[in-house]
């Protein structure tokens, strides 16, 4: 191991390397507590919204157990939903910096309720949170760049490399040996904080190795195309700008591109159109005859058909009915919504083949639970409970029951599937692959450096 301790000399020797490992640990750190931050005050916001919840059941059954008027219990009825936060979030918050992850909901048309929270700031959202997702694929690149861009070039600008080249045990391992202690220490960098925010948040063994591993393997890529343009023969000047280019082109151009692209071969609507078009549906209901909106919920739900017909005047079940409808009105085109966001999210796994920043980014927001899959999962959860709500209060309404202080307490309460642990290991393996591909093309621009080489 004497070449090990005479690298780690050299390296010591250079106040760039040490500054540059020293302030990506320093950013690394920043990002999980960051992180965990963010995730301990959204639990602590589940906490308090439970505790809420609570207080305001118990303050509407004393204002409407008297009346037992079903109908006013579920139009001021909110109950709480919520997406808990993985114990790998922290790592990449993805989605839940913008998505809801608390929403309260009414037995009312869903569509308005489940697409209220897409309206948010855009520029807030633009630059994305500083998390260990941020710093792995758009910092830790510029810091290995720092790292290996004059490995080749400062040695022959200094006159060194000649002589090198002479030495016993030189040629392609010299260059290996080299490339491989910085990047392993910059890896290290980037584990450790990582890795000790994960014990700390109780994070499972498979969902660690699975986050190291996709960071390993990004810097792996990172590293081997750091080797193979470092050892080409450049200068150091035209080494750094070439390996800024690639940093520009492959983080940030490309997955722009890739996404306009997307965007354009996978149209989709935004939710907050089928939230305008239910509620205009909604809306036109009071224009309309009741028996006729009447005979359209019972086309759909003949289960209530045999019940009493409508009284003079306004009555609950007719509200409820023509809200229902509207829900059911714009059901094709939340369909081809859903399909048209899974799609997208399918291709945006498979770009990950061509753009490694892509694919470790999908592969740590799925090990979060923080990606669209997760998103698309919590509104499934939420509407199950919406479909519950109706059908407890439906009897009330239609059969017009009493609602008394012991249905109150029978209310359905939200809770959430149980979400099993994300398979990411078919992305790990993909970004390996691609990993492989570097590293094999560095190894082998490696054994062709030469002495004279310009």
């Amino acid at each position: 191991m004497s070449w090990l301790r005479h690298e780690w000399r050299l390296l010591t020797r250079s106040r760039l390397a040490l500054c540059a490992l020293a302030l990506l640990l320093l950013l690394s750190t920043l990002a999980v507590l960051s992180g965990l931050r963010e995730i301990s005050s959204q639990r602590q916001t589940l906490d308090r919204l439970a505790q809420i919840q609570q207080q305001e059941m118990a303050a509407q059954a004393g204002r409407h157990a008297q009346s037992g008027d079903a109908g006013s219990v579920a139009y001021y009825g909110f109950h709480s939903t919520w997406d808990a936060p993985s114990s790998t979030a922290f790592l990449a918050l993805g989605l839940r910096d913008a998505a809801p992850y608390v929403l309260r909901v009414r037995a009312l048309a869903l569509q308005a309720q489940l697409h209220e929270g897409e309206s948010f700031n855009p520029e807030l959202a633009l630059a994305g949170r500083f998390d260990f997702a941020f710093v792995l694929v758009y910092l830790a690149p510029l810091f290995l760049i720092a790292l290996l861009y004059d490995l080749v070039s400062g040695e022959r600008e200094s006159g060194r490399l000649g002589t090198l080249q002479a030495m016993p045990g030189s040629g392609r391992r010299l260059w290996l040996r080299r490339a491989g202690l910085r990047s392993v220490l910059l890896l290290a960098c980037l584990a450790l904080p990582a890795l000790a925010g994960a014990l700390a948040s109780g994070a499972q063994a498979g969902a660690i190795a699975s986050v190291l591993l996709s960071a390993t393997a990004y810097v792996a890529f990172w590293s081997g195309l750091c080797l193979v343009v470092a050892t080409l023969g450049g200068s150091s000047v035209a080494n750094a700008m070439a390996l800024m280019g690639c940093w520009a082109v492959l983080t940030l151009v490309l997955p722009t591109l890739a996404n306009a692209a997307l965007s354009r071969a996978v149209p989709v609507s935004q939710g907050v159109e089928l939230m305008l078009a239910q509620r205009q549906t909604v809306h036109g209901a009071w224009d309309l005859p009741r028996e006729q909106t009447m005979e359209r919920f019972f086309r759909n739900h003949p289960e209530w058909r045999n019940t009493a017909p409508l009284p003079a005047g306004f009555h609950w079940k007719w509200y409820y009915a023509f809200q229902q409808l509207g829900d059911e009105s714009v059901a094709p085109q939340f369909a081809a919504y859903r399909e048209g966001l899974q799609a997208r999210q399918a291709w945006t796994g498979r770009l990950g083949w061509l753009l490694p920043g892509v694919g470790v980014q999908a592969a740590l927001h799925r090990q979060a639970g923080t990606d669209l899959l997760a998103q698309l999962a919590y509104q499934d959860d939420i509407a199950a409970f919406h479909a519950r709500l109706r059908t407890f209060f439906y009897p009330y309404l239609f059969e017009d029951r009493p609602f008394g202080a012991k249905d109150f307490a029978a209310q359905p309460v939200f809770t959430a599937s149980p979400r099993h642990a994300p398979q990411t290991w078919g992305q790990v393996a993909m970004l390996w692959a691609v990993a492989a591909l570097a590293l094999l093309a560095g190894g082998v621009a490696a054994g062709r450096v030469r002495p004279g080489r310009r």
